[in-house]
């Protein structure tokens, strides 16, 4: 499990700038037994009408390039 979070957490990072560039960011809060990847969105991304697509395109697409075992990505609500 610790190398897929390392996997996950290179993933975001890869991500970050283009995030952080309109004023967001996300954080990863865990990988459940099933392998979903829950993520924290963070300052304009949790009301940004594009979030869905970061997730899905890109970080999920990011993702399963690196790391196949990957089988979701979902943001959660503080």
């Amino acid at each position: 499990m610790e190398n897929l979070t390392q996997k996950v957490n290179i993933a975001i990072e890869n991500l970050r700038p283009y995030l952080m560039s309109d004023g967001g960011d996300m954080e990863l809060v865990e990988i459940t037994n099933k392998n979903i990847v829950k993520v924290r969105l963070i300052g304009a991304c949790k009301s940004c009408s594009m979030s869905p697509m970061t997730l899905k395109a890109g970080l999920e697409e990011a993702l399963k390039s690196v790391a196949p075992e990957v089988t979701g990505v979902v943001a959660i609500e503080d």
